[in-house]
């Protein structure tokens, strides 16, 4: 893993010790004896208490810190896996590519944000998600589906926005944990506040690692090992009563190694990749077979994916009268990835910078507007030794840009019902900048229009409605392919057009202080979805579909609280894809799904139990086709992905008021499909080695125990 820069070290230590976040101030006094209690606020908590900040009404889950320390979950990826809507990806055995899906839609159509301002670039949702640390998280918010097209529109299946903890107290805790297969985390959060209560800080940092798993013992992982280290520094000042400033860089780190067992096939991750020497094994498994022992040199099997990414914003807030409020942010990314797939070297560097004025104006006592400009630039650079020679490879490397205008009226007509009428404007251009890939690509103007509407049957009774269009410039070649490579063949691109997309949405919910039920419908159709086939020479095509796709979504959650101590939480789910979107999946999404959530809690203890069940699939609908042993049609892989469920279970005891300590196991009954006897290696139909025939969880049981303490 990579040092952190003496440069980065110095900027969050100074802001570490100059800086505080914004806080309650209580002073009280006696009097004729009553006690009056005076709370000072400051211009953005006041802001955010009355939803001023808000962008949109549509329905939008949130995953507390509760939620997230239940799950013991250490990243963005583990803490909304399974929610309602959500499907984390795993789509490699061997690099361990994760991808957030939304409402069904692919990976890719989701877009990450940081307090509500994108910080992740268009690759940077591949590798990495696994490193956004959860230590400092104030709570997630996913909105699935068109309702996210006034800020971010190329969210066409939905946005995840990650807020930051502010500080209410001068705090610090230091939580550490160990595990099974190596898993060690160690998380470390401090707060602090000026007296006055107007600056603060908040500094984060989450070290994580997990071991290699090799299930069937043949010396090739199904799980990658993972290393993610993160630091964060937040700042919030109020400049005057009526205007406040906010700061937030942050620095990741990630490493991934899979394929050959280090310590059984190979010393180290250095020792696979440096023994590269361009010659091929005749056989990579005793007798051909994926279920045997693997022969093969360590770097045939090898992929190795190191990940630096820096993020910083500032975001400026001012009251300019008592009807109108402005904001001025700014955003900046880097991604940098050196990676080594089988053999093959990729190289990326992808820089974005992003700039949005924004204004909130409450117009009448009916509507409330929200309008602005904003822009973004991207450019990414990728290199790779092993196919610069080859005649048939075209790069990757592309620059993006977006300029948009946008405006929305929230209009309320009676107490009942609320309608946000939305539309956004964009010039968008995407260019390859190979020079095999002359002119520019995509030079289009995009208009994004959407309805919001919320409407109260009674004080228990809720209706949403959402519809909208949306786009989104497929540019990355991890979108299809995640680096396995032939070197002898090289890679094409044929992208000239957006994607295009238009959902539709509607939720029903009935909540009251003990059952709190919610009810969604979702169709989202896409025209010109990015896809990957094969030339007439066999040489892999990034490319786009000729039909439309769709997807439809139906889920289903119930909460219950059986009495004071002990709450249910029951889903129920459903996604329907048309053959055309199947045909743009690499990996089998889930179909079918139900979960229970069971949560006791009695004075200092507190039991949290989960299980997911996913349902049987036919893997034939999405382009399954494989052998365990090469060249043998006798050993056929299945096209029946079984239905399977996983559970896990987290016991936390509060021993003072200090200090908790707490213990779990992940994936209980060790459910995975190399335990049901089917590998996700094999050879395809030419007898050429993969590693992802993958249908059913990989990871397998995992227990730890930890010590949280907070001063």
């Amino acid at each position: 893993m990579k040092v952190l820069s003496p440069l980065y070290l110095a900027i969050a230590a100074s802001i570490s010790l100059s800086t505080t976040t914004q806080v309650f101030a209580e002073e009280v006094a006696k009097a004729d004896d009553e006690i009056e209690v005076i709370q000072v606020r400051s211009f953005r908590q006041k802001l955010d208490q009355a939803g001023r900040l808000k962008d949109v009404i549509q329905q939008t889950e949130i995953l507390d810190a509760l939620t997230i320390e239940n799950k013991n979950a250490l990243s963005l990826t583990a803490a909304i896996n399974n929610e309602p809507g959500v499907n984390v990806s795993n789509e490699c055995s061997m690099c361990g590519v994760k991808r957030i899906m939304l409402n069904g839609m692919k990976g890719e159509h989701t877009t990450i944000l940081v307090d509500g301002l994108p910080t992740h670039t268009l690759i940077s949702g591949f590798y990495a998600v696994d490193a956004i640390a959860t230590t400092g998280v104030d709570r997630i918010e996913v909105a699935r589906g068109a309702g996210a097209s006034l800020i971010a529109p190329e969210a066409i299946g939905g946005t995840v926005n990650i807020i930051t903890k502010e500080a209410y107290e001068n705090t610090a805790s230091f939580d550490f944990a160990k595990g099974s297969h190596d898993f060690t985390a160690m998380k470390g959060m401090a707060t602090g506040i000026s007296e006055d209560g107007k600056t603060g800080m908040t500094f984060m940092a989450q070290y994580d690692k997990q071991d290699q798993e090799d299930h069937d013992d043949n010396g090739v992982s199904e799980a990658p090992f993972i290393e993610n280290l993160s630091f964060t520094s937040f700042l919030t000042q109020d400049l005057t009563d009526t205007s406040n400033v906010q700061v937030r860089i942050s620095k990741v780190q990630s490493e991934i190694f899979g394929g050959p067992v280090i310590g059984d096939q190979v010393s180290s991750i250095g020792a696979a990749i440096s023994g590269y020497d361009q010659l091929e094994s005749g056989q990579l498994f005793e007798n051909d077979d994926v279920r045997n022992q693997y022969i093969g040199k360590p770097w045939e099997t090898t992929e190795w994916i190191d990940t630096s990414r820096d993020e910083a914003y500032i975001k400026y807030l001012t009251e300019l009268s008592d009807y109108t409020v402005a904001e001025f942010a700014v955003s900046y990314a880097k991604h940098e990835q050196d990676s080594f797939y089988e053999g093959i070297d990729y190289q990326a560097d992808d820089t974005m910078w992003y700039a949005r004025a924004k204004f909130d104006m409450e117009f009448s006592d009916e509507h409330f507007m929200t309008f602005g400009i904003d822009t973004r630039r991207e450019e990414m650079r990728s290199s790779t030794e092993a196919l610069e020679a080859v005649e048939a490879y075209q790069s990757d490397a592309f620059d993006y840009d977006t300029s948009g205008i946008f405006f929305q009226d929230t209009w309320t007509p009676s107490e009942e019902i609320e309608v946000a009428l939305a539309l956004r404007v964009d010039r968008v251009t995407a260019d390859f900048v190979d020079p095999e890939k002359p002119g520019t690509e995509i030079d289009e103007t995009f208009f994004a229009p959407r309805v919001d509407i919320r409407y109260f049957h009674s004080d228990e009774i809720t209706s949403r409605f959402s519809t909208g269009r949306g786009y989104r410039a497929p540019l990355s070649f991890f979108e299809t392919d995640h680096g396995i490579l032939d070197a002898e063949l090289g890679y094409q691109i044929a992208i000239d057009a957006l994607e295009e997309s238009l959902s539709a949405s509607y939720s029903f919910s009935y909540d009251t202080q003990v059952l709190a039920v919610t009810a969604s419908l979702a169709h989202s159709r896409v025209d010109n979805l990015a896809s990957l086939v094969e030339t007439a020479e066999g040489v892999p095509l990034l490319t786009q579909l000729d039909d439309s796709a769709a997807v439809t979504t139906f889920d289903i959650t119930l909460g219950y609280n059986v009495t004071d101590n002990f709450t249910v939480n029951v889903g129920l789910e459903k996604f329907n894809y048309d053959s055309a979107f199947k045909s743009s999946y690499a990996i089998a999404p889930v179909e079918e799904r139900a979960s229970v959530e069971l949560q006791y809690e009695m004075d200092n203890l507190k039991v949290f139990w989960s299980t997911v069940w996913f349902g049987e699939k036919d893997l034939s609908d999405y382009g399954y086709q494989g052998y365990n042993r090469r060249n043998d049609p006798s050993t056929v892989k299945t096209l029946t992905g079984k239905a399977f469920s996983t559970s896990d279970i987290k016991v936390q005891y509060q021993l003072t008021e200090q200090t908790k300590v707490y213990a779990g196991v992940s994936n209980v009954f060790e459910e995975t499909q190399i335990d049901s006897s089917d590998s996700p290696l094999f050879y395809d139909a030419d007898g050429g080695y993969d590693v992802a025939y993958i249908y059913g969880a990989l990871h397998g049981r995992e227990m730890y125990a930890g010590i949280e303490i907070k001063l």
